[in-house]
């Protein structure tokens, strides 16, 4: 009992620890099961990883018919990024519309294994075939049925059992009915603020003067106000008919036009385009439809009557949109990357309602609206400066890091501008204005030594405590440059260490923050290494393939020659890192 006692203890001890270690032979496609129950796609992993839910998406590429994927459920837990992760299995509601025999879904996922050689794979599509009739029709799911409803196109596992997910866990106080608030909640937001941004439409120069001569134009004014409130409405009418057809005209195209509408070649001419729209609306330039068109559409002052007014409010669209052409393009191509066609004409149809509200006042109470001046000049800068800022946001994803820097230092050098940085401040407004300028241009200077200290790979301003730490973990790793690398460590006679990562991979992060910074680590790595940090997702997708990248982080030593010596997968804690290191 003596020499069994430390033995049960030392393994009792050591069962955590191996619990901890994520499953090396995990595979991202054989080991993540599919299936369809209940009117949704079920995917599931087993214990030690989880589902990345950015990168959750069910779509159908072909055949005839429409497919929508409904709300995610909520996630379960969030991961070293901060981005929410589902453990177990995750139920992704579908609907559709016009489908017929099988029908492919193809579905992307991320997996992740966690705890120590944790890795996350890239995302990872595949497909699965239902019958048409068992895919909800429309928002309604469809009722359960116990006959299998999914063939994958590869079998599970042998004894891989995939069933509906389990309720979130609750709270203590929680109730069963909260989960469903946030959908219903979420759509009344969207619509509140698409309301909203038609409201501010209809302020911008080239909407604005026009709603009294158009209200003129129909007979509203002087018709009484029962008239002139039902000439209003009918108005509105025509214009919901424009904005309406465009949102499902552009949700009718789906998800084939939202993966584009994330590609560079989509979002680069976008933030140029929307970047023209905002220098328009700073008055560099005027947007305008040629005349013939304009005198087309605006007719010859003869509209009155109800159907007038519909004519009327189907034709405002073209005329306005020299400065409602950016909101509408931001909602469109949210709507377009949803894909849901009712979603679509309600998000347009209410921002027509919105655009309408100063049409339908005029129109009913005759009402006299300020005179345009300095006000509306301002409110036309500062739409301006919002679509400006919107190009900037667009490509955040796909510059490097010190352009985004640059481009919104840029955004708020401008926004002093238009605060007022370079006019005399006389009254109070003035001063408050003023002093937003010079704030603006406080942030302009900030995120330009940003810039530049991104760009050089210099130090110009203090940092905080993490924001040092940060800095330090790679410091003295080059960046992106392999070849520069290997040249480097050539003539200093040491080896090259490769560390691979992805901005999405949080055991990336989790090694640059407990494994980087060892000082032993560190001390091996002075010695014996020339080290470099290469994102083959993004960065230098050119070295995915040639180097062999399956999953993130991977971390490869190799000669000055170029020549693979070893590599591990995962995130690995400062010791076995070290004992890697020295090939042990």
């Amino acid at each position: 009992m003596r020499l069994l006692t430390p033995i049960l203890l030392s393994l009792c001890l050591a069962l955590p620890a191996l619990a901890q270690r994520a499953d090396p032979s995990f595979d991202p496609k054989k080991d993540v099961t599919l299936d369809f129950q209940k009117g949704a796609v079920v995917v599931g992993v087993p214990a030690g990883a989880h589902l990345k839910a950015s990168f959750m998406a069910v779509v159908k590429k072909e055949g005839p018919g429409t497919l929508t994927m409904g709300k995610l459920p909520p996630t379960t837990a969030k991961d070293e990024l901060g981005d929410g992760i589902w453990h177990g299995t995750v139920s992704v509601p579908v609907s559709g519309q016009g489908l017929s025999g099988k029908v492919k879904l193809y579905v992307t996922y991320q997996p992740c294994t966690e705890g120590e050689g944790g890795v996350c794979f890239p995302p990872t599509t595949r497909y699965i075939q239902v019958m048409a009739e068992l895919i909800p029709a429309g928002a309604t799911l469809a009722t359960p049925t116990a006959t299998p409803a999914a063939s994958p196109e590869e079998k599970p596992k042998e004894g891989a059992k995939v069933e509906a997910p389990p309720a979130p866990p609750k709270a203590p106080n929680s109730r069963p009915e909260v989960p469903a608030a946030p959908a219903s909640t979420g759509l009344l937001l969207s619509l509140l603020l698409v309301f909203l941004a038609g409201m501010a439409a209809s302020l911008t120069p080239c909407v604005y003067p026009m709603i009294p001569i158009t209200m003129a134009i129909v007979g509203a004014k002087g018709g009484g106000k029962a008239r002139g409130f039902l000439l209003s409405v009918m108005l509105v009418l025509g214009m919901a008919v424009t904005y309406t057809t465009l949102g499902v005209l552009a949700a009718k195209s789906g998800a084939a036009f939202g993966a584009f509408a994330q590609k560079p070649a989509f979002l680069i001419p976008v933030s140029l385009l929307f970047a023209a729209f905002a220098f328009s609306l700073f008055g560099a330039f005027e947007i305008n439809l040629p005349p013939s068109l304009a005198a087309k559409l605006q007719g010859d002052g003869s509209r009155k009557g109800f159907g007038g007014a519909f004519l009327m409010g189907l034709v405002l669209g073209p005329l306005s949109a020299p400065c409602v052409g950016p909101v509408i393009g931001a909602v469109l191509v949210g709507i377009a990357q949803q894909g849901d066609v009712w979603l679509g004409g309600l998000q347009l149809f209410v921002f027509s309602l919105g655009m309408g509200v100063l049409f339908m006042t005029v129109g009913t109470f005759s009402a006299a609206l300020p005179k345009s001046g300095d006000w509306l000049t301002r409110f036309k800068q500062i739409m301006g400066l919002v679509v400006l800022g919107f190009a900037a946001w667009n490509v955040r994803f796909i510059v490097p890091e010190w352009a985004n820097f640059t481009l919104w230092s840029f955004v708020m050098l401008v926004g002093s501008a238009v605060f007022g940085l370079f006019e005399a401040a006389e009254d109070m407004v003035g001063q408050i204005r003023k002093g937003l300028a010079i704030l603006l241009l406080a942030f302009a200077v900030l995120l330009g030594l940003r810039a530049v200290e991104t760009f050089l790979s210099v130090e110009l301003l203090p940092r905080g405590g993490g924001a040092t730490a940060a800095k330090e973990e790679h410091a003295g790793w080059l960046e992106q440059d392999l070849e520069g690398a290997l040249a480097k460590a050539k003539a200093e006679k040491k080896l090259v260490l490769v560390d691979i990562y992805a901005e999405w991979c949080a055991q990336c992060k989790e090694l640059d923050e407990k494994t980087w910074p060892d000082k032993g680590v560190k001390q091996w790595l002075a010695q014996n290494a020339v080290a470099i940090r290469i994102d083959t997702d993004a960065k230098r997708k050119d070295l995915a393939e040639k180097l062999k990248i399956n999953g993130y982080p991977t971390v490869i030593l190799m000669d000055a020659e170029g020549k693979e010596l070893r590599r591990i997968l995962g995130f690995q804690k400062p010791e076995a890192m070290k004992a890697w290191l020295e090939g042990k």
